[in-house]
């Protein structure tokens, strides 16, 4: 089943349930599909890696501002942004653990041979595509850097 009929489907039996919650983020996630699937120039379809993007994007954003209600101390609306972000993130791939993302990411250094922090880009460019959508682009700079001599 594609990712559009599962949300199709997930927002049918939330709305028998009466989670309004719940339906919320997931309208959130097929109101940013449509919007991705008509745009102009677009071909209608969305391949799955832009999905993907577009659903990291959402979540990204919700913790974000999870973090601005957080520091605002409106912890009400803050929760609710992380509520949302968890059950977006339920349509993304599984994320591997930071071990294999460590692994992965020494043998790239090894096939580019980076040698410092001035390589940073090759290694970044190439862990982002291996790893995208299974990994945060944000924890795989943290790993890059740690694993780069200065």
């Amino acid at each position: 089943m594609g990712l559009e009929s599962q949300i199709n489907e997930d927002i049918k039996a939330t709305m028998l349930a009466r989670d309004s919650e719940k339906l919320e983020a997931i309208r959130a996630i097929k109101a940013a599909l449509l919007l991705e699937k008509t745009k102009e120039g677009g071909s209608g379809d969305i391949p799955e890696a832009s999905a993907i993007k577009i659903l990291q994007k959402l979540v990204k954003q919700r913790r974000e501002s999870a973090e601005i209600y957080k520091s605002g101390n409106r912890e009400d609306l803050a929760s609710k942004e992380l509520f949302e972000a968890s059950i977006i993130e339920k349509y993304l791939p599984v994320q591997l653990p930071e071990e294999e993302v460590i692994e992965i990411i020494r043998k790239i250094i090894v096939r580019t041979g980076a040698a410092s922090i001035k390589d940073m880009g090759k290694v970044m460019g190439l862990a982002s595509r291996e790893l995208s959508g299974k990994a945060d682009n944000k924890k795989i700079s943290e790993i890059v850097r740690s694993l780069l001599p200065s």
